[in-house]
């Protein structure tokens, strides 16, 4: 507990302010804006960005399994659609791990979460077009 906060519990205990409102006047939180972008934060776009490439990746390499991703039909693809969302699952997961705070106190747990569920389509986009190569192979 900081200063503040233990010098504007003083002045409520001993009845100097009637409301709590005041003592949030001399003790105000710290919040964190939401435009700032905190380490929690960064973390998560990246794990977002990761899996957001993994499931275009996947989706291409699903769509043309013999296509523009590689000689081995799409297995390249698929391969790379799994590690971008195993990468951003991960990198989401620990995120939502570290957390400490919950929406809106800059952990960047929505983000983290929202890693781990496109991660997660990645990984399945990238599993379909996997099996779909070696079916057609």
């Amino acid at each position: 507990m900081s200063v503040h906060h233990l010098l504007a519990a003083a002045v409520v205990q001993l009845g100097g302010f009637a409301t709590s409102e005041a003592a949030h006047v001399l003790a105000p939180p710290d919040p964190v804006s939401a435009y700032t972008l905190t380490a929690g934060r960064l973390w998560s776009v990246v794990a977002a960005l990761l899996g957001l490439a993994g499931v275009v990746v996947g989706g291409l390499a699903l769509a043309r399994s013999a296509g523009r991703l590689g000689t081995g039909n799409g297995r390249r693809g698929a391969i790379v659609a799994l590690a971008a969302g195993l990468v951003g699952a991960v990198i989401g997961g620990l995120v939502v791990a570290a957390a400490e705070g919950g929406p809106g106190t800059g952990y960047g747990i929505v983000g983290g979460y929202l890693a781990l569920v496109v991660g997660l389509i990645a990984m399945i986009l990238g599993g379909l077009a996997l099996v779909r190569s070696r079916h057609t192979a």
